[in-house]
């Protein structure tokens, strides 16, 4: 029977984070991961010849190379991958559209302070307090106890417009929690959005992807794939193993799993009490067309449009909520990889209601959802006259099918384990259920686990 240091259940972005650092520091380390391609709620697939990716808009966190103090540098160090093999280019700008006011922002947040004070000037002083307040906040600490960021930041900003505005990209970009997010998170976005801003790596996620494994295997790790575990192995509350869906068993000294605290403690030997799984998950829409938006004079990257006074970000009643989205623009960053136009549309979605429809109905509800999609396109930039060329629409069943999130929930549970303790000895969480979101939230978390749980003991240093 095989023997690990560590075994690390799911090669997403923070579980092949925590791979590298522990195989770097000669850690014996093995990554099962379920599925046929790694990357968990990151990944890509080809459909007719074209390179599509899933999850990433964008990465946020924007820091040119040799910025200090920055959670990109700063992971990139601790995983020893230079900066320029990433090949970021930045956003052009995005914009947040509302019915009343639209504000723009980049990665220089001087665009968003202008644009504040253009359309709420009696919040210009107010926002700048509110920066100041997201600077010196330690939204890192493990400590932090959760609480309501709208009721915080209400204490500042008393304009209840601007408020649902700011709120908008920060809760669909990272919010289990319906309609508010916990302070913490809402700094670590609020930062990484608007004060950092967003890139895309040439070929988009199959690069960082690519970068991670290679770096895994370089140091000397294991990766499993198309390997699915069937049942954490615990003895006196402690972890011993796993029990793979094949039958066979390995043993190992701690388990990090990456794969989400409900998904992850439903397979647990010795079950406890399962966490609450998030309603929050999506439906997106991956749209090519035979020109692309900067030939019709469009040069935003990201539109986050909403046709309401209020966001309502909560699981949709119907199969999707198509009164907000996420407009994507991918070919407008610094470098543009793709041969025709694209635009990805993101619209909330429910779970329960994608999972109950049968198969020819299911098939009929997408073209509705694409049908919707294009609809919006016209509305949203009407200048913009293209031919669509292909489509293809992914569901929270999707979701489900391929990550394993239960409920398709791509943000996870809303009880997050800022720690990464379960409970069970040497079983222990990252990614999205340990609280940070993201591509390089995702990467930082496994790192963090990784040092604090397997190489200092969950000692702090």
């Amino acid at each position: 029977m095989t023997q690990y240091d560590t075994v690390i259940i799911g090669a997403g972005m923070s579980g092949l984070a925590a791979g590298i650092r522990l195989a770097m520091f000669d850690q014996k380390v093995c990554i099962l991961e379920r599925h046929k391609i790694p990357g968990g709620l990151n990944s890509y697939y080809d459909r007719q010849g074209r390179k599509l990716d899933v999850g990433l808009h964008a990465m946020t966190n924007f820091a040119r190379q040799g910025e200090r103090g920055r959670p990109l540098t700063k992971l990139l160090k601790q995983l020893r991958i230079p900066y320029e093999q990433l090949e970021l280019s930045q956003q052009n700008f995005s914009r947040i559209v509302f019915p009343a006011h639209d504000l723009a922002f980049a990665n220089d947040p001087q665009l968003l302070i202008q644009d504040i004070g253009k359309h709420f000037p009696h919040q210009k002083d107010p926002f700048a307090r509110l920066l100041d307040v997201v600077i010196n906040f330690d939204d890192v600490n493990l400590s932090n106890k959760p609480q309501s960021a709208k009721e915080k930041v209400r204490e500042i900003i008393s304009d209840e417009y601007l408020l649902e505005m700011l709120f908008c990209p920060l809760l669909i970009y990272g919010s289990a929690w319906e309609n508010d997010m916990d302070f913490s998170q809402f700094v670590i976005m609020f930062k990484s959005i608007y004060l950092e801003g967003f890139s895309r790596p040439r070929n988009g996620v199959r690069t960082i992807i690519s970068l991670l494994i290679e770096k895994y295997k370089q140091a000397g790790g294991e990766l499993r794939l198309g390997t699915g575990v069937k049942k954490i192995d615990v003895e006196n509350e402690s972890v011993t193993g796993v029990t793979l869906d094949s039958g066979e068993s390995i043993r190992t000294d701690k388990i990090m799993s990456s794969i989400g605290l409900p998904e992850t403690i439903n397979i647990v030997s010795e079950k406890s009490d399962r966490p609450a799984v998030g309603n929050m998950s999506f439906a997106e829409n991956l749209l090519f067309f035979d020109k692309k938006p900067v030939e019709a004079g469009i040069k935003e990257t990201i539109i986050f449009y909403n046709d309401n006074d209020t966001y309502d970000y909560k699981k949709s009643r119907d199969l999707c909520d198509y009164r907000s989205a996420v407009i994507c623009l991918p070919n407008n960053f610094g470098t543009d990889d793709y041969d025709e136009g694209l635009i990805r549309i993101t619209f909330i979605a429910n779970f329960d209601q994608w999972n109950a429809l049968d198969r020819k109905t299911y098939l009929q509800k997408k073209k509705e959802v694409c049908n919707a999609a294009l609809s919006l396109v016209a509305k949203v930039i009407p200048q913009f006259q293209a031919k669509l060329l292909y489509h293809d629409v992914f569901t929270p069943k999707t979701i489900n099918r391929f990550t394993g999130h239960f409920k398709g929930a791509v943000y996870g549970t809303t009880e997050k384990v800022r720690d990464g303790r379960t409970g069970i000895k040497n079983l222990f969480i990252c990614g999205t259920d340990q609280g940070f979101l993201g591509i390089v939230g995702a990467m930082l978390s496994g790192i963090s686990m990784a040092n604090l749980h397997c190489l200092m003991n969950g000692e702090k240093a």
